[in-house]
């Protein structure tokens, strides 16, 4: 999904559609995440400027939750699921796999992909599960996630 750069007149026009309200700081966030693809540090700013709040408030919401970036995506977001039914089926080995694959530590990027963390699929019944550019695949091994990524981009 082609993602627009960020400008503080879009950005303003987001928050003030939700009315300013600082108590709907995670709606306009995912906004901002829906319009940008990550909240960066320019975009901290003016939520505090525009809701009224510190950075440090921002910043922690931000943080705290696992849907938010605060930087660009590489073009593939491949997340692996971390939820107790998938680690029972050994989704922490396939995180562990996927790292050394790809070189990346979780909530890392390369050129291509994004590698990060999620904490339910809703695919319990068929775990381990990852998603990949928004679609959930279960019954994941490491074999057949090598083989789900060198298919990104048409290669194989």
């Amino acid at each position: 999904m082609t993602r627009e750069e960020f400008s503080e007149d879009t950005a303003s026009e987001i928050t003030a559609g939700f009315g300013n309200r600082p108590e709907m700081l995670v709606q306009i966030l995912h906004a901002f995440m829906d319009r940008f693809g990550y909240i960066g540090e320019e975009a901290v700013r003016l939520l505090a400027a525009n809701l009224n709040l510190s950075r440090a408030d921002v910043h922690g919401v931000v943080s705290f939750y696992h849907d938010f970036r605060t930087a660009p995506a590489a073009t593939h977001v491949v997340k692996i699921c971390a939820a107790e039914a998938c680690q029972a089926m050994g989704s922490r080995s396939l995180a562990d796999h996927a790292s050394k694959s790809l070189g990346l530590a979780m909530h890392e990027s390369n050129d291509r992909i994004t590698l990060e963390p999620v904490y339910c699929l809703g695919n319990c019944a068929c775990s381990p599960a990852i998603m990949v550019d928004g679609k959930t695949i279960g019954r994941v091994s490491p074999e057949r996630f090598d083989r789900i990524v060198a298919g990104l981009d048409g290669r194989s």
